[in-house]
């Protein structure tokens, strides 16, 4: 990519978050990450310059020194910061704005500092693996659950089970209210979501008819199912086994586990029965990407509510001495400094500064795999490909890509708490429970929708 021919027509409009905006382009499998602001920041243009540059840096060395290692390799993908051209910038920013969600249209692309971050087009597959003239399927699932504007009956802890059961079910919940939490690609274009401001769902039917041309030996009947619900019976066994891909075998040949915590097992408001829940040898293999995902969010053993009081620790004691807010690397830099002290932290708890800054390390490392996104791209392959799901019919090649890794502020921690004591004082409020301490004071309205148990 030359940097200094740049053309805005050679990109279109992508997708956006809260932060940034993406666009791709249209020969290379390559997309361009720009940040965005809120439109009254933006005559500080040369601090948002100065801003833009750190930011999208420490994006690239969490990435690559904290999240790969954690992670692993052949799931993360650290990208480089580039310096685009400003006229490009405005220029493309111009270009893509009709084609952007009004809903995300309250912040503006960042046009003045020029930094972006040059990423692989993670919905598209290596040509030399398309041998195929059908292109290329892509799944991108929001683990976490989302803002949601209707009730859904997705839940994740159901998907990180390990049983293809409950697995499938969660998949199934996605795909009949997908919202903000999984989008659909063919060939790098989208096919399926929820829009941001979309008062409906969007067309199954629409879905399977992208999707038929890559199941056609299920246009007959699938177990006395219709045709199209063979279809997503398929397509959803792909997606599951995608994400239990990569274990290893132990001495005894059998695949290794990872396990949710005994504690928190399950939802209460499952429909599965208990037994179902409670029994059977199901887990992780500990490869897999759903396993690399679990661990770093066990990372944080203790909650928000056990996080707190450490925070404040460490805010009384840079308040008596300010100069050790670098040394501490509370700000970055995101280095190998950085992970000694997440791997490293102190078990018990001595009292000291770094045992709190340490488990404060942990508590944002995990909340960024708590909010982190599979992408799964696959496509139809020869008998002969390495990379390949093991299903009967069809054969398909595949990768499987970790995102959303950005670092979570640690200015956060105290929105986290408040927004976590009002959804404990909601709930209090909605069965009608006594509160159990003083710990959440707080008692103000919620928005949340809870399942009937």
């Amino acid at each position: 990519m030359e940097l200094d021919k740049m053309d805005e027509n050679d990109w279109k409009y992508h997708g956006e978050g809260n932060k940034s905006l993406v666009v791709s382009h249209l020969q290379h499998c390559r997309v361009l990450r720009l940040l965005k602001f809120p439109s009254e920041d933006s005559a500080h243009t040369r601090q948002t310059a100065e801003q833009a540059f750190r930011h999208i840096l420490n994006i690239v060395d969490y990435s690559k020194y904290v999240m790969k290692p954690l992670l692993g390799e052949k799931y993360v993908h650290s990208g480089e910061v580039v310096k685009l051209p400003l006229d490009f910038v405005r220029q493309l920013s111009l270009k893509v704005q009709q084609e952007r969600p009004e809903l995300r249209c309250d912040k503006v692309m960042d046009t003045f500092s020029g930094c972006g971050l040059c990423l692989p087009n993670l919905t598209q597959l290596p040509l030399h693996h398309l041998r195929d003239h059908r292109p290329p399927i892509c799944v991108e699932i929001k683990l976490a659950n989302g803002k949601w504007k209707r009730l859904s009956r997705y839940c994740p802890l159901d998907l990180f089970s390990g049983s293809k059961q409950r697995m499938y079910v969660a998949l199934k919940n996605l795909l009949e209210e997908p919202q903000n939490n999984l989008k659909i690609f063919k060939g790098g274009e989208l096919i399926f979501s929820c829009k941001d401001d979309a008062k409906q769902q969007p067309e199954l039917n629409d879905l399977i008819q992208h999707l038929r041309p890559y199941f056609s030996h299920s246009n007959g009947l699938y177990n006395g199912h219709q045709p199209g619900k063979a279809i997503l019976n398929e397509f959803i066994q792909v997606i599951c086994s995608a994400l239990l891909s990569g274990g290893d075998s132990n001495r005894s040949g059998e695949p290794r586990k990872v396990h949710l915590s005994e504690s928190r097992p399950h939802c209460e408001a499952s429909p599965f029965p208990r037994d179902l829940l409670r029994n059977g040898n199901h887990g992780l293999p500990k490869d897999s990407v759903l396993a690399k995902i679990l661990q770093v969010q066990m990372l944080d053993n203790l909650d928000i509510e056990g996080i707190y009081p450490l925070y404040k620790r460490v805010e009384q004691y840079l308040e008596e001495f300010p100069k050790e807010r670098n040394r501490l690397q509370i700000d970055g830099p995101y280095n190998e400094s950085f992970m000694d002290k997440v791997k490293n932290c102190p078990t018990e708890d001595d009292g000291s500064v770094e045992y709190a800054v340490g488990k404060v390390h942990q508590y944002r490392v995990a909340m960024t795999a708590k909010d982190c996104s599979v992408m799964i791209t696959f496509a139809p392959c020869e008998e002969d490909e390495e990379q390949q799901l093991k299903l009967e019919k069809p054969r398909f090649t595949y990768s499987i890509s970790i995102l959303d890794l950005d670092p979570k502020p640690y200015e956060g921690i105290p929105h986290q708490y408040k927004l976590d004591t009002k959804i404990v004082n909601y709930y209090l409020r909605s069965t009608q429970a006594p509160p159990p301490s003083s710990l959440y004071k707080e008692r103000q309205e919620c928005t949340l929708l809870f399942h009937a148990v």
